[in-house]
């Protein structure tokens, strides 16, 4: 292998990046850093780099990289880590030998006493691409499961690693413990799919023995894990692996072309992008194929193919197919490559938002039951909405409380009226006001502009039940526009302003993938009662979500103008909710000006550095 121009390490049919990726410290473990392989085409291997735990999660601790030099004389790649929280660093060289490469761990320092048996290295394998392989580890064979079967253990949480403030990975109703994962095999000499020459991979220890661990069964998201510990009291080289992925003799990565999968309108521009290995070549012709009305596909047309040069990792090629018109049903043709079908029509995009608005946004409407046919896709959720936030924290998923609550509510005080309305967060079950904002904008300018009056949505805001594909006699649109506003006019009335959001208060029932309903007891926390204790409507657990209200005069001023714009389109339909936004609308835009005002008047003069006068 050698560094090319872009400094990561190529040989045909494998590259691989050493921290040419970051942790950014956001979600932490993104498995998108550190060590990577792109082996054959795939990017098989994340995460090389030293951990603390033996399948790390999302959140758990990530070590920054202070510093990456990279020299191609040598073709060595050597970068630092630090861990803050334990004053701890590491150095890892990586250096082409044979048909692999060396990775040497280096230590100034031996690893600190609190992650003795804890820190070690680690490379991460993407399970879809071994699952039911086979693994071989000291001559002795296993599978891949193909589900998570590896075995694990309960451990004293006064052995846990201190993680980001708040941060847990477990609760067992009280239980000091936490779950840690056991090794499916360990030993010195570990081979990945010996039968699969695409994705074989050689691991050597010199002196650690390699475990190889079953990440997924405490994330659903985790990846298989080879893992050897760092020794202890030791400094200088601590470890060294010698790692062999297996290059087949000429691979090139098969064509792959992009397209409209929608479709396309007969007078449009139609494009066709053909995304080719860099030791590919362009060919000179492609074709375009039609169904007859025999049910055959026929040659239609073949056109020329242009370079159109290289960009990153690839080269590319286009295809201008505009000259085909004919309304039917095509695929294109590139060497042996044949995409999917696509149709050429005059109402191509017409239909094409319907799953959208019939099923997508119906499943993410919060404290709403929301059946479809024989499925429930979740009950109703957060009924137990919401506490003010804790002073000065920082929470996860970026959220932040400052010194003060900017509210009439003490810290962890409920905030009443605030279980209605709103749409979860994509990809999980947060409320974040500034993308209701957004998305009520689009919704009125959608209804303002083209009158959709599709209704395939039966919504009962008094039941808070919703039913997918039953008509109600009502626009969904407006009925969506209703529901967004419902939690933007309890923030405003109840809270006294937009908020940031509204987040549950830990990480174990945040990276909840389930019913969104039972992510809390959906029962009001009850400070006068014990953890899990409930009188029947409330209960001692806080699992409550938490509004984290500091103020901002720009959040205000969007937010009064989608109150503003949703308060034209609810005319009619719901008038006294649509008089209700706009007198919340010139409420919030006067305060707003009012706080800029204020914040202007304050003005800070500095003469040699020092502060002149306020």
């Amino acid at each position: 292998m050698k560094i090319n121009e872009k400094e990561y390490f190529e040989t045909r049919g494998l590259n691989v990046l050493v921290f040419s990726n970051e942790y950014n410290g956001m979600f932490f473990d993104e498995k998108t850093a550190g060590i990577e392989f792109i082996h054959h085409g795939v990017r098989t291997v994340t995460g090389g780099a030293v951990r603390l735990q033996n399948t790390p999660e999302q959140w758990d601790l990530i070590p920054k990289m202070t510093s990456r030099k990279v020299d191609k004389a040598t073709n060595t790649i050597e970068v630092t880590l630090r861990y803050e929280e334990f004053d701890f660093d590491s150095k890892i060289i990586v250096t082409s030998k044979g048909n692999g490469f060396l990775i040497n761990v280096f230590l100034d320092k031996p690893v600190p006493k609190q992650l003795e048996g804890r820190a070690g290295f680690n490379m991460e394998f993407l399970p879809t691409s071994y699952f039911e392989s086979n693994y071989v580890v000291d001559g002795k064979a296993g599978t891949f499961p193909r589900y998570p079967s590896g075995n694990t253990e309960m451990k004293p949480l006064s052995q846990k690693i201190p993680q980001f403030a708040g941060h847990t990975t477990f609760d067992d109703r009280g239980k000091k413990e936490f779950i840690t994962t056991l090794p499916l095999d360990s030993g010195k000499n570990l081979i990945f799919a010996p039968e699969n020459p695409e994705r074989t991979v050689k691991i050597q220890s010199e002196d650690q023995e390699i475990m190889l661990f079953d990440g997924r069964n405490l994330g659903q998201n985790g990846w298989f894990i080879a893992r050897s510990m760092l020794p202890l009291n030791k400094t200088g080289k601590v470890l060294t692996w010698y790692v062999e992925p297996n290059t087949i003799a000429n691979w090139t990565r098969q064509p792959v072309i992009g397209f409209s999968q929608v479709g396309y309108m007969p007078g449009q521009r139609k494009v066709a992008v053909i995304e080719l290995d860099q030791n590919d070549k362009a060919l000179a012709e492609a074709s375009i194929f039609k169904l007859n009305e025999d049910g055959k596909f026929v040659e239609k047309l073949k056109g020329d193919v242009k370079v159109w040069g290289n960009y990153l990792r690839y080269n590319y090629a286009q295809f201008d197919f505009s000259s085909i018109k004919e309304k039917g049903l095509y695929y294109i043709q590139y060497g042996d490559q044949k995409t999917n079908t696509f149709q050429i029509e005059n109402e191509i995009y017409a239909n094409v938002w319907h799953p959208t608005m019939d099923v997508w946004f119906p499943v993410q409407m919060d404290h709403m039951e929301v059946n479809e046919a024989y499925r429930v896709w979740h009950g109703r959720p957060f009924l137990d909405d919401c506490l003010q936030a804790p002073l000065n924290h920082e929470h996860f998923d970026g959220y932040k409380q400052g010194p003060t609550t900017e509210t009439k509510y003490k810290p962890l005080e409920r905030i009443p009226g605030m279980s209605v309305g709103g749409w979860f967060d994509a990809g999980d079950f947060d409320i974040q006001t500034f993308s209701h904002v957004s998305v009520i904008n689009s919704f009125v300018e959608s209804w303002e502009e083209f009158k959709v009056n599709r209704d395939e949505t039966y919504i009962d805001q008094k039941m808070q039940f919703v039913d997918i594909h039953r008509p109600d006699g009502q626009p969904d649109l407006l009925q969506q526009i209703e529901h967004g506003v419902l939690n933007l006019v309890a923030q405003v009335e109840n809270i006294g302003h937009p908020v940031r959001g509204i987040v549950v208060p830990n990480l174990h029932q945040y990276h909840h993938l389930g019913d969104a309903s039972t992510e809390t007891d959906n029962l009001p926390y009850n400070t006068s009662l014990k953890p899990y204790e409930s009188n029947g409507v409330s209960s001692g657990t806080m699992d409550d979500r938490w509004a984290f209200t500091n103020r901002s005069s720009f959040l205000d001023y969007r937010t009064a103008g989608a109150l503003a714009s949703a308060s034209r389109a609810l005319k009619g339909y719901n008038d006294e909710l649509s008089a209700k936004c706009l007198s919340l609308a010139i409420k919030l835009y006067n305060e707003a000006t009012e706080i800029e005002k204020r914040q202007n008047r304050i003005i800070v003069l500095w003469q040699d550095g020092e502060k002149a006068t306020i």
